[in-house]
């Protein structure tokens, strides 16, 4: 069962480096007020559509049943769709968080071809609006495992998308980064949601 939650008020060290982009996610952590606003911001500022960060409470492969946290600003509907369908087994984001900590900037042309149940959730993807993106795996001090997402409705990247990301792909990993730190800060360490245990969330 999918449940919603929100992250409690959470401070971050700012003696660290801050991109000036990411400043709206920190003062509306600290200040407890909606996250929601300042991710789609953010999100569009790199041209992209869409959020989602993963966290699993302990190392699963990807074919293992596991229990997952999500907080994404994509719909509902998919959130459900994708777990019912077990899209975690094949989703090549997932399959490159367990084989590369590199960020992977992936299209509907880089994945399909590769076998017909890729060529499937591809296709459900794009139906939802995911079409493309960057994602990376992200360090965490518990023993879990966690993902970070930020896709585009659009199914190609070109070249001058595909140089764009690459320019900004230092402050993406930061943006991944720091959100980590906010929900670690402001969901786990409170007890909110003990690090092997809870149901499957979305925010």
């Amino acid at each position: 069962m999918l449940q919603q939650f929100q992250l409690a008020p959470a401070k971050i060290d700012r003696s660290r480096y801050l991109p000036p982009t990411l400043t709206p996610l920190i003062e509306a952590a600290e200040q407890g007020r909606d996250l929601i606003p300042a991710l789609n911001s953010i999100v569009t500022s790199f041209g992209f559509e869409t959020f989602m960060y993963a966290f699993s409470g302990h190392t699963p492969k990807p074919a293992n049943d596991s229990r997952m946290y999500v907080f994404t600003t994509l719909s509902r509907e998919w959130v459900m769709r994708y777990d019912q369908r077990a899209y975690v087994e094949i989703d090549p984001r997932v399959i490159c968080s367990f084989e590369s900590c590199l960020p992977f900037i992936w299209d509907q042309a880089s994945e399909r071809g590769k076998d017909a149940k890729t060529d499937d959730f591809l296709d459900d993807a794009l139906a939802h609006g995911v079409g493309s993106g960057v994602s990376f795996a992200l360090h965490v001090v518990y023993p879990a495992r966690t993902i970070f997402s930020l896709s585009s409705a659009n199914p190609v990247i070109d070249d001058a998308r595909r140089h764009a990301i690459a320019r900004d792909l230092g402050e993406i990993v930061l943006f991944g980064q720091y959100f980590q730190e906010l929900f670690v800060k402001a969901f786990l360490e409170r007890g909110l949601a003990p690090p092997s245990q809870g149901a499957p969330l979305s925010g």
